[in-house]
């Protein structure tokens, strides 16, 4: 399994000189599992991603998105593949919302907002409902299973949280989800032991708070802090943990600073960086 990250801010783009060690795109996560291409949502660095793949078409591609605010769907009426016949691209999300996910990407290409409509691009697209508990599996072209798994996390109008597991390695993609009191029952029991946690850290504990930072306290703004990420990856028994979804306003500076504490929580972790490449 391969897992590279594409974009790692959240809520919107953040490209400039203090943010380009980090990076500035939005969420964009690609995880490779045999013959199996996994992306997990659509943030702007799927554009990045979709570049990278132009040498491959023609492409199958499992696209999962985790919601559909506009950080995690924008990349798509820029993914060059999406243009392309002959390539297929499996998209699965949640029928949380007032539209389905098909409804949403087409409405966001809609007159005025974008000139090429969802029904022009050149791909074959199949849209597929993400329910809890009932596990998507896709074939590795090697006889083998890859197995992705859902269960809801915490934001507003909803959000997926993925489980990917393959010939005994496993990913979890956490994003865009708030702690509460206590550690989500529902996440320790999907990142039970898992080899590599994706978590939503947007925030230090003085930026939810309204301590320091912008905006006042963040409470209910539907995002997590680092110590509870290291406190959701010590009661999972995962392995290694990713601190994703960075503040547009936290500088390369700031995230250095995020992932440094956080270390002293939790030794086997890193801050998302664009680029960052993971081999299990």
């Amino acid at each position: 399994m391969r897992i590279t990250f594409w974009g790692v801010r959240g809520s919107i783009p953040s490209p400039g000189p203090d943010t380009v060690e980090v990076g500035g795109n939005t969420s964009c996560v690609e995880v490779r599992a045999g013959k199996v291409l996994a992306v997990f949502d659509a943030g702007t660095g799927l554009r990045l991603l979709g570049k990278s793949l132009l040498k491959e078409m023609p492409i199958t591609a499992h696209l999962f998105f985790s919601h559909v605010h506009w950080d995690h769907i924008q990349g798509f009426p820029f993914f060059d593949p999406a243009f392309a016949q002959g390539n297929l691209i499996h998209l699965y999300g949640g029928n949380n919302v007032s539209r389905t996910l098909e409804e949403t990407l087409a409405g966001q290409m809609d007159h005025p907002s974008f000139p090429v409509h969802l029904s022009d691009m050149g791909a074959k697209m199949v849209f597929h409902d993400i329910v809890e508990n009932r596990p998507v599996t896709v074939d590795d072209g090697n006889g083998s299973k890859v197995t992705v798994t859902a269960a809801p996390g915490n934001h507003p109008n909803g959000v997926w949280i993925y489980r990917l597991d393959y010939d005994g390695k496993s990913v979890v993609y956490a994003t865009d989800t708030e702690h509460y009191a206590v550690v989500d029952p529902r996440l320790v029991k999907l990142a039970a032991g898992v080899d590599v946690l994706i978590y939503d850290a947007q925030y230090t504990p003085e930026e939810y708070a309204g301590t320091a930072g912008t905006g006042g306290p963040k409470v209910g703004w539907g995002h997590s802090t680092f110590d509870e990420a290291a406190k959701l990856a010590r009661v999972a028994g995962a392995k290694h943990l990713v601190l994703h979804h960075h503040d547009p306003t936290q500088t390369d500076a700031a995230v250095r600073e995020k992932e440094r504490r956080a270390r002293t929580l939790f030794a086997s972790c890193e801050a998302a960086r664009e680029g960052l490449t993971i081999k299990l």
